[in-house]
């Protein structure tokens, strides 16, 4: 490549990996996974699903399948990587233009950008109550001067991961991996000491997966029934001893009759209210968060087929965005056996073990907490579980989990993509160094502190129309090209792929119909099936369009 390394498309970060640089075997790229799967947004994936009345079963299935699934493109466009050495937007030159191709790494970039941000403020909670615990100090509701140090130190510590370059991010996934994976069955060990079984933990999930206020539909007459199922102990009682109705008139907190609870299932008459909120309490005087309930809309219906592909579409989904740059990885692989092996070891792995870790926790928590009342209130997610600990020590190795799988997950799925679009922007000006800085100071712009809720919201969305990117890299790379690559011409101001003024309008049109396809369903509520399984129909509308846009042109 020294001919070309004047050339303005050409940088030392970008350039192929020589063979004898490639240090990163299956374990290694395994271990990756396992530092990038192990998050909240992971562990929190299963109990969607049984609170829309999936059973455990069902929902550890629906992940273990769409995880196998989204490996196959994933291990396919990380091919090219491995193959020619190269990251994700010099392979995507030969598809989109020399100067096309900034469109699917920019906004690749961004979400990333964007989930940095977020991660970042949910590592700097995470060593803000590390400080509270150790010192004994009372936390700030709000948004005090201490969130914002500790979000400073841990945005500090990523960056020097970034700085130290690609073998320190080798290194912090290949000794987190182990880590993450002994605190998972600590965690498995917790829950089964505290129910008094593996078997009998499990049996709480059972639980979990109902509503606890169902409106009945009401045979005798014009009002309405509500079914009410808390929690119950071991022993088939119910942990709430008494309830209360307040009426759309009355305000939470405004004094109203508790009514005791007889058995495990209760049925009360609400009369013709349209809305009304039901709250719980037990005998210590614990309190239930309070359910807000459409009376006029029954609500004991069943899951339905759709249901299942709905959440195995999203499933698949979830690493959409890592399917399209996953090259910018698998170049530093020895091998095509190591990152398929690495890559099919840990993800399904990994995304099945945490899940069913998040399920067992949350099940026996229904019995270890006494304040947990209703399924509504499960910990399912490790901040709120962590909460209920007291014990200073807990909280704070709790806290150091979650502090390095945060930092796992960060660096390796937020970081490695947009720096290196970033340095393709500007080659020769900006090191995948600076590209890491520039990623992570726009985390920090985003301001995730104010509007967390808004931009997860947000980036989902974005990374849901992304399925168009992969479908045009996989068709050209599989079916245009034969997985042939002139690597000159990847680097070439006016080689083969700068197309028309560097920009292949084959792709970009193609990307534009998958893209469309899935917002016509987003406008148009009758085709609104093309926006649920936006990620597949985007994809084959893609795949199709550049397949018959480049056939029988010069490749």
């Amino acid at each position: 490549m020294s001919d070309l390394s004047n050339s303005p498309l050409y940088s030392p970060d970008l350039a192929p990996i020589p063979a004898n640089k490639r240090t990163w075997s299956k374990w290694n790229l395994a271990a990756l996974w396992v530092g990038m799967a192990v998050c909240i947004p992971t562990y929190i994936l299963a109990s969607y699903m049984m609170r829309a009345g999936l059973s455990w079963q069902a929902a550890l299935t629906i992940i273990g399948l769409a995880n196998l699934v989204i490996t196959i493109p994933m291990v396919l466009n990380g091919h090219a990587g491995v193959k020619y050495g190269i990251p994700f937007p010099v392979q995507g030159r030969a598809a989109f233009g020399t100067l096309g191709v900034h469109i699917p790494s920019v906004v690749r970039a961004i979400v990333a950008c964007g989930w940095f941000g977020v991660q970042t403020w949910i590592g700097g909670l995470a060593i803000y109550s590390i400080w509270n615990a150790a010192t004994g100090a009372v936390g700030d509701p709000g948004l005090g001067v201490g969130k914002f140090i500790a979000f400073g130190i841990f945005w500090l510590i990523q960056i020097w991961f970034i700085w130290r370059g690609t073998e320190s991010i080798k290194w912090l996934e290949t000794w987190a991996a182990p880590i993450l994976i002994i605190i998972g069955l600590v965690l498995i060990g917790w829950g089964m000491v505290k129910v008094g079984g593996f078997a009998e933990a499990l049996k709480q999930g059972k639980q979990l997966q109902q509503a606890t206020v169902t409106v009945l539909p009401d045979a005798d007459g014009p009002g309405r029934t509500l079914g009410l199922t808390p929690l119950l102990n071991l022993d088939g009682t119910a942990k709430a001893t008494q309830y209360r109705i307040l009426h759309p008139d009355q305000r939470v907190g405004m004094p109203s009759n508790w009514t005791p609870i007889t058995g495990p299932r209760t049925q009360v008459a609400i009369g013709m209210d349209p809305r009304v909120h039901v709250q719980f309490k037990d005998t210590d005087g614990n309190e239930s968060s309070v359910i807000e309930v459409q009376a006029d809309k029954p609500n004991c219906e069943g899951v339905g087929l759709w249901s299942y592909v709905l959440w195995f579409t999203a499933m698949v989904g979830f690493w959409a965005t890592m399917s399209i740059s996953i090259s910018d990885i698998t170049r530093f692989a020895k091998s095509q056996k190591d990152q398929l092996v690495g890559q099919f070891v840990g993800l399904p792995g990994t995304m099945i073990f945490y899940s069913f870790v998040a399920v067992f926790v949350t099940s026996a928590a229904v019995i270890a907490f006494k304040d947990v009342l209703i399924a509504e209130d499960a910990p399912w997610d490790p901040v709120t579980l962590i909460s209920k600990f007291k014990s200073p020590g807990v909280v704070i190795f709790a806290q150091v989990a979650m502090l390095i799988a945060t930092l796992s997950t960060n660096i390796a799925a937020n970081v490695i993509a947009p720096a290196n679009a970033f340095s393709n922007i500007f080659p020769k000006k900006v090191s995948f160094r600076m590209g890491g800085v520039i990623a992570g100071l726009i985390g920090i712009v985003i301001c995730p502190w104010w509007l967390l809720d808004e931009i997860s919201g947000i980036l989902i969305f974005v990374s849901g129309l992304l399925g168009p990117v992969l479908g045009i890299l996989l068709c050209d790379y599989f079916v245009i090209r034969k997985r042939t690559l002139s690597v000159p011409d990847l680097y070439a101001v006016n080689g083969k792929y700068t197309f028309t003024s560097g920009f292949n309008l084959v792709a970009v049109f193609a990307l534009v119909c998958g893209v469309l396809v899935a917002l016509v369903g987003y406008w148009v509520k009758p085709l609104e099936v093309l926006y649920e399984l936006s990620w597949f129909s985007g994809f084959a509308v893609a795949f199709l369009v550049y397949a018959i846009g480049m056939r029988g042109r010069d490749r």
